[in-house]
């Protein structure tokens, strides 16, 4: 049995927008931050809707609107030591505690090792392989961002990275293709 639905780790865009959207929707979801993004040292002016905002300042909405919004559990400063599959899920460590999940989803920036330490399968550029809803080769397994990616690594791009992997989550979870369009009441 999983502690867990979804276990994110990584707390940048990609990571927040997973769990964002995987505990908006139904789903437990536990993300693990060491809060070393590049984002400290950005400055958003090309993030859409966004005319700009210090990365730290879009970091600290970010986390409000995952964790107190929307449910989100955040372990900041928490250092995720190893990743493995369980037969069931996964199993997560960080600081010396298991954590157990049905999905995983990795958003280490440029970091591959615990990909890597999975066992999932790299491209030519060595990078994670990921098909268009960021499943690496192990199934469960979502790889986001700059571990995808050779070079295009933008904030905008990660985020999208994550929203892809919580809405292919929740599509296997709920047995359909799932949308997340929010839509007032009145229209």
């Amino acid at each position: 049995m999983a502690d867990t639905d979804v276990i994110v780790v990584g707390g940048g865009p990609a990571g927040l927008s997973a769990a964002l959207f995987a505990s908006k929707n139904g789903l437990d979801a536990v993300a693990f931050d060491t809060d070393k993004t590049w984002m400290h040292k950005a400055h958003l002016f090309n993030y859409l809707g966004i005319r700009s905002m210090d990365g730290s300042v879009f970091l600290d909405r970010a986390r409000e609107q995952a964790t107190a919004d929307h449910g989100a559990t955040l372990h900041e400063d928490t250092a995720v030591e190893s990743v493995a599959t369980d037969g069931d899920g996964f199993v997560v460590t960080a600081d010396g505690e298991e954590h157990t999940a049905d999905y995983l989803v990795l958003a280490t920036g440029a970091n591959r090792d615990l990909a890597e330490d999975l066992g999932c399968d790299f491209t030519d550029e060595d990078v994670v392989e990921a098909d268009v809803t960021m499943e690496t080769s192990v199934e469960d397994a979502y790889a986001t961002g700059a571990m995808v990616r050779a070079e295009e690594w933008q904030a905008v791009i990660s985020a999208g990275d994550g929203a892809a992997a919580a809405l292919n989550i929740l599509t296997k979870e709920k047995g359909e293709h799932y949308h997340d369009f929010d839509v007032p009441d009145d229209v």
